[in-house]
């Protein structure tokens, strides 16, 4: 396969996994509409479905250094690539977290219930960026146990995604070329 075409495939892909975590999140949202399940049930619903996509992120993560590393990969594709994939990481926590909210209100702080959608949803976004990049201001911060543990979650996906992958990345790259040269 040439580059191009496993460049265009990763975009597909990864252009599926949004379009994945935005039907995961509907979902969701459509389950709680439902009234079928108690406010505890779906939120550890909601945990589980977190707990699955930062496993699957974790996974992924691995995948793309190794392959990035094993296909000699150019630094500035990796960041591309780590990139998108932590955006939609963030996407994906911070609807976990509006998930939350919806099901029991004042699961975050400073959350306004007569805010719309599109302004929770916002605020939910930036609270996730700032978790994902450790700035945390504490403008929002998380007031239950299934929120805490969101928020815990999404921070140790970042921990392992910014600081052990991205920043081993070269290191990485360098030992692996000294060992080929090694066995040639």
């Amino acid at each position: 396969m040439s580059k191009e075409s496993s460049i265009s495939a990763q975009i597909i892909r990864q252009g599926g996994e949004v379009v994945v975590i935005m039907l995961v999140a509907a979902g969701l949202q459509a389950l709680w509409g439902a009234h079928g399940l108690t406010t505890r049930t779906f939120c550890l619903v909601v945990l589980a479905a977190a707990f699955a996509k930062t496993v699957f992120f974790f996974v992924e993560n691995l995948q793309h250094i190794l392959m990035a590393t094993r296909d000699n990969m150019p630094y500035h594709h990796v960041l591309g690539l780590m990139g998108v994939n932590m955006a939609q990481i963030t996407v994906s926590f911070a609807l976990d977290c509006w998930c939350l909210e919806t099901a029991e209100p004042a699961s975050f702080s400073s959350i306004n219930a007569a805010w719309s959608q599109g302004e929770q949803m916002f605020e939910f976004f930036f609270f996730s960026v700032l978790n994902f990049s450790f700035f945390g201001f504490g403008d929002v911060t998380p007031q239950t146990i299934p929120a805490k543990l969101i928020t815990m979650m999404e921070v140790l996906l970042a921990f392992f995604t910014v600081i052990f992958l991205l920043s081993d990345f070269v290191s990485l790259k360098d030992s692996l070329r000294i060992r080929k040269q090694h066995e040639d």
